[in-house]
């Protein structure tokens, strides 16, 4: 009797996930296509020149024990060495073990497949100075604000506080009830619509959900006051919001070793990962998928591949569209509605930065210690920036310099988008002047990355998405993992753990999915306790 297979569309973290899964636990054999030459999805980690670029900022947290522990077995915690000044002993705890780690344990200097402990510092940078983020009721936040404005916030959270929005239609409603339209139009509104390129008001409310579910004035103020008397170091923050989360794990090389490890280990144990191979078609019969055509992009060579189980991480349209005319007329005419957002990184190399502290925590060469900040001001199009050397002192080749992570939100094709490397470069770096971040002739170097499809939008047909997971749901053998393959505004950790119900669901021969849909809306681990 023959192995069976299961056919995995890309290699991010749901699709590695998955194939991991698959090895420890069954005799199924994953085999993993990947349309690009990179292993992570947009967890990757690009290395120019010895610098290297984390796309998006990825911070590895969970309040699931079981992703922690899985994170930790493919690669483990180890302290801190010598050259990272900030380094204090920290704990993590969880249900079956604590570690403990300090500036004496092993050296990862000597051990490059090692996981850091890092303190999460980001801040807002608004009216050319830094905010705390999330905003918190302190005398830096009034002194920037002013007093008269920080009366009308007050007035207005009060007042949404008495007088709420009982329906909440979309994203503009969401951020109102919980802050109030003051500090909305203050510190919600341009960044958002920065970011999606389109109004608060047409965004559906279930991205507050996804992202900041349980985020509020009165959570932020408990946080800050925990903080001042706490000494807690545990990385096990079960009862923080995940906005608030103030410590995380990260591979010592970026997050894409956690996923180039995992690979090692899936071909090691026998699944097979191809890269360069583009899934264009899906064969269905009745209610199974039978076999994907598969495009070598290096050859142009056309394949053939059957097999016993598929999951798909690719975009949710892509899906349909591989389909073909077996899709209903009204399922591809909501699928072609789903919309995307692009995204452009700017990797920038200096000899400082001129923008100053401004805070009492020691740092190394005098950078700035926020791991990123948002970029309030209205006058740029800069989203986020990213600082690298204090995501990991070993992102930056030469711990003399300043690398940093320019971030902006676009669509292909639009203004954006259509200039060239060296207009985008050159763009980026005078926004940055124009702010007072850098000084021109400080910078060294450049680099541009650009990423389609990074973030599913919710608004376009998201509304009518039902109708989509119906469809797909129906197909037995199908399972829609991960970010794009749900089309769900999932962290790395959610889009793991949709991976693993997933194949418990095979073992245990389930065939509903409202378990996979439902991680990061009704899991336990996310809720108050």
């Amino acid at each position: 009797m023959s192995k069976k297979t299961a056919i995995i569309i890309g290699a991010g973290p749901a699709g590695l996930t998955a194939a991991y899964e698959f090895l420890h636990k069954t005799d199924i054999k994953p085999i993993i296509f990947e349309a690009s030459g990179d292993i992570g999805g947009i967890a990757k980690t690009v290395n120019y020149k010895g610098n290297k670029i984390d796309m998006g900022g990825h911070r590895f947290f969970s309040k699931s024990d079981r992703v922690m522990e899985w994170w930790q077995n493919i690669m483990p915690l180890q302290g801190m060495p010598a050259r990272d000044e900030l380094t204090t002993e920290l704990t993590y705890q969880n249900k079956k073990k604590t570690i403990s780690m300090s500036k004496n344990g092993p050296d990862p200097e000597k051990n490059d497949k090692v996981m850091l402990i890092r303190k999460r510092l980001s801040r807002i940078f608004f009216l050319r100075k830094f905010f705390n983020y999330p905003v918190s009721l302190n005398m830096n936040t009034i002194n920037n604000l002013g007093f008269i404005r920080m009366i009308r916030i007050g007035l207005s959270y009060l007042k949404i506080k008495f007088f709420p929005i009982k329906h909440e239609k979309s994203l503009e409603d969401f951020f109102i009830n919980r802050f109030g339209r003051e500090l909305y139009l203050t510190f919600f509104k341009d960044y958002t619509e920065k970011v999606w390129g389109t109004p608060c008001d047409k965004i559906k409310p279930e991205w507050g959900a996804q992202r900041i579910k349980g985020l509020s004035v009165t959570k932020a103020i408990l946080h800050a006051l925990k903080a001042i008397s706490s000494k807690d170091s545990s990385l096990s923050q079960k009862d923080t919001e995940t906005s608030l989360i103030e410590k995380f794990l990260y591979p010592k090389l970026g997050p894409g070793q956690m996923w180039e490890e995992t690979t090692r280990i899936i071909r090691e144990k026998g699944g097979e990962v191809f890269l360069h191979h583009e899934v264009i078609g899906l064969k269905l019969d009745r209610n199974n998928i039978v076999e994907v055509k598969i495009k070598d992009t290096k050859t142009g060579e056309i394949k053939d591949v059957q097999g016993d189980y598929f999951f798909s991480t690719m975009p949710v349209k892509e899906l349909i569209h591989c389909m073909g005319n077996k899709v209903p007329e009204n399922v591809s005419k909501i699928s072609d509605g789903l919309v995307y957002r692009d995204f452009i990184t700017v990797g920038l190399l200096l000899k400082k930065l001129k923008i100053k502290n401004q805070t009492n925590i020691p740092t190394i060469n005098n950078i700035v210690p926020d791991n990123w900040i948002y970029i309030q001001e209205r006058d740029v199009k800069l989203g986020r920036l990213q600082i690298f050397n204090n995501w990991s002192p070993y992102m930056v080749k030469d711990p003399d310099t300043a690398w940093i992570g320019l971030e902006y939100f676009c669509n292909v094709g639009d203004e954006l988008w259509s200039m060239t490397d060296e207009q985008f470069s050159k763009f980026a770096i005078d926004e940055l002047v124009k702010i007072d971040i850098i000084e021109k002739n400080d910078v060294l170097d450049s680099t541009v990355i650009r990423l389609k499809n990074t973030y599913p939008a919710y608004f376009g047909t998201y509304d009518q998405f039902d109708v989509i997971r119906e469809f797909t749901d129906k197909i037995e053998n199908l399972f829609l993992v991960g970010r794009n393959g749900m089309h769900r505004y999932n962290n790395q950790d959610h889009s793991m753990l949709t991976a693993m119900t997933a194949v418990e669901n095979i073992i245990n021969g389930i065939k509903s999915k409202d378990n996979i849909w439902a991680v990061n809306v009704e899991m336990e681990y996310h809720e108050e306790k």
